[in-house]
């Protein structure tokens, strides 16, 4: 039987879903405060620790303060010479987050955009996911 010249049309490419951000990213602005508010710091080992601790009004309360050193099992995330130390439990729920600081008339300070929180407090301090 002879070929009548039709031919099958290959299957449309399926591109897969992007990929979730690993990590937790630092900003520029984030880094320009950072290394502004480190510069005083004589340890080359310090950074910004951030947390997820229990509490808020939404339940889960975001906890940033100074630490000398990443402790032993934190992840650390390093852009510019900038540190930010995670430790392993917050991580779970600090995944693709970002690091910003804003600064304006009424507030200034850094904010946390964070692709996991389904709902959240007025203040943005404190969320749920």
């Amino acid at each position: 039987m002879a070929d009548s010249g039709s031919q099958t049309a290959p299957a449309p490419q399926i591109a897969p879903p992007p990929a979730k951000p690993k990590g937790v990213s630092i900003h520029d602005s984030a880094v320009k405060r950072l290394r502004f508010l480190l510069a005083d710091r004589q340890t080359p080992e310090a950074g910004l620790r951030l947390a997820v601790k229990g509490g808020g009004c939404s339940g889960l309360a975001y906890n940033l303060e100074w630490a000398e050193k990443p402790r032993e099992r934190d992840k650390v995330f390093e852009r510019d010479g900038v540190r930010v130390f995670v430790d392993p439990k917050s991580y779970l729920y600090l995944i693709g987050t970002e690091l910003v600081y804003e600064e304006g008339l009424m507030a200034s300070g850094f904010k946390l955009q964070n692709p996991n929180v389904k709902a959240a407090c007025g203040c943005g301090e404190s969320f749920t996911v």
